[in-house]
């Protein structure tokens, strides 16, 4: 999976969350984003002009969310924030994050034909699904729920702890040798058996701080010590 892939697969995974059970902890937008193309960046160079040729586009708005309320629309070019330059979608992320929520901030986005144009949003607090599933990317790996279990009648709902959907390129998970497909069985010495345990003991981690796994692999129980993403 290559890098750009990665993070839209990130943002599409925090963008998808429930907002009725929210955490302060980062502000949040409700929005899938991505990284401008190649081609897309001359493109919209030749056209606006060669400062242009950077940002994070939208390529969805979630529903009732703070960028819905504030009018972003799907294909909006995120330029900058609060008048600081928004150079692709982790500088956005990064933003958006830090900000405190409640904040009404200024947003610059090139809208189709209609050039540059200031767009005010009030930032929502992160779903804490979301929240849980960014502190798991901020160690390098993403998650994916269990599948359904087949049975008479029909499929029986998801069960049991998830496994590892994404290594990061570079990150701490794929430097210490998680790999895809790997069953979470604990973390920090806490058993997880479930997908909310999980989010639950991620939520729960004193950042920053080296972060301790146990897996299932095929028959084997492996552990792994994750660094804190924050240490060089």
């Amino acid at each position: 999976m290559t890098r750009a892939l990665a993070v839209l697969v990130l943002l599409s995974v925090l963008t998808g969350a429930d907002a009725s059970q929210a955490s302060t902890r980062w502000g949040w937008l409700g929005v899938r984003i991505r990284d401008l193309s190649e081609q897309e960046m001359n493109e919209i160079s030749q056209k606006h002009g060669l400062r242009e040729g950077f940002g994070a586009l939208i390529v969805d708005v979630m529903k009732e969310t703070p960028a819905d309320a504030a009018g972003l629309k799907n294909g909006d070019l995120v330029v900058a924030f609060k008048n600081r330059p928004v150079v692709d979608t982790r500088a956005l992320q990064r933003y958006v994050a830090s900000a405190s929520v409640g904040e009404t901030v200024t947003l610059t986005v090139l809208r189709h034909d209609q050039g540059r144009r200031p767009v005010e949003v009030r930032i929502g607090p992160m779903p804490e699904a979301v929240a849980a599933d960014r502190v798991a990317a901020e160690y390098g790996f993403l998650l994916r729920e269990p599948e359904a279990q087949p049975e008479v009648g029909g499929a029986r709902a998801p069960a049991g702890p998830p496994a590892i959907a994404v290594v990061l390129p570079k990150g701490r998970a794929e430097a210490a040798g998680l790999q895809v497909g790997d069953i979470l069985v604990e973390i920090n010495g806490k058993s997880v058996d479930t997908l909310e345990a999980v989010r639950e003991a991620l939520l729960g981690l004193s950042q920053p701080n080296p972060l301790s796994l146990v897996v299932r692999r095929d028959r084997q129980r492996l552990s792994f010590l994750l660094q804190d993403p924050q240490t060089p």
